[in-house]
């Protein structure tokens, strides 16, 4: 542990327990964004790669109790509902994460905050997307794909995930599962990944496991606030933090 705390000055540290608590909450509210939220907040004060690693346990974590929540058997019968999308997810989770230290993640950030930008803001404009059910196979297999591409390399996955999810008007309460069963699954792919990449080794976890603390506190306050949104309202709160999220990818593509 004190080989990454020897290089974290007491307001550094303090700075990722607020950016943890932060992401937590939003993450309760609306089901996604922290790795988002953290991987941009962290990044701005640690190494990219320590950043990457520390949002990896509060990002499982988190994400398998969100799946929970409703019970063990609605999270099955979410994650049977979706399960191509899942799998394409975790697939290519597995593969593009080996690419980590090859490709350069600025291009990705461009092309998956472009598009998820422009869909929340087109959707908070009045444009809904309707995918008619023949049509949604295929939107499944592709936006599956992308997002476990992007997830492997920068460890967000949100944004293709949620605008699916918002495309297809799935209800708040499984719209939530769903994301939680995704991430979950997606996440224990991701810390397997980078543990063989050895992105994820004993430097850089210590500080992932404190993470725990904040990240989690942040999250129940969020689903305190989550169980107060109706649909709609829900709706609208995930298009915009899917706005805010996409323009940070954007931003954080054109810094390079």
């Amino acid at each position: 542990m004190g080989a990454v705390f020897s290089q974290l000055e007491p307001v550094f540290l303090a700075l990722a327990f607020g950016v943890a608590l932060c992401a937590g909450f939003v993450k309760g509210a609306v089901g996604f964004a922290m790795p988002m939220i953290m991987i941009s907040g962290l990044g701005s004060f640690l190494a990219p790669e320590l950043a990457l690693a520390a949002l990896i346990l509060p990002t499982l974590v988190t994400n398998v109790w969100q799946a929970l929540r409703d019970g063990l058997a609605a999270a099955w019968a979410s994650i049977l509902r979706f399960r191509v999308y899942i799998a394409l997810v975790l697939v290519f989770i597995a593969g593009s994460a080996q690419l980590v230290r090859v490709l350069p993640s600025w291009a990705l950030f461009l092309v998956i905050g472009g598009p998820a930008t422009a869909f929340a803001v087109a959707q908070l404009l009045g444009w809904r997307l309707h995918l008619r059910p023949e049509h949604r196979r295929r939107a499944e297999v592709v936006i599956g794909a992308i997002a476990g591409f992007v997830g492997g390399l920068s460890g967000v996955w949100g944004p293709p995930t949620v605008a699916y999810l918002t495309a297809i008007e799935v209800p708040k309460a499984e719209h939530i599962r769903v994301q939680g069963a995704v991430y979950g699954l997606g996440a224990m792919v991701l810390t397997a990944a980078h543990v063989n990449s050895g992105l994820f080794n004993a430097q850089s976890a210590p500080l992932s496991v404190v993470l725990l603390v904040p990240a989690v506190v942040g999250l129940l306050i969020g689903f305190w606030v989550q169980d107060r949104l109706d649909q709609e309202r829900f709706r609208r709160a995930t298009l915009w933090v899917l706005v805010f999220a996409g323009l940070n990818l954007i931003r954080r593509g054109l810094a390079g």
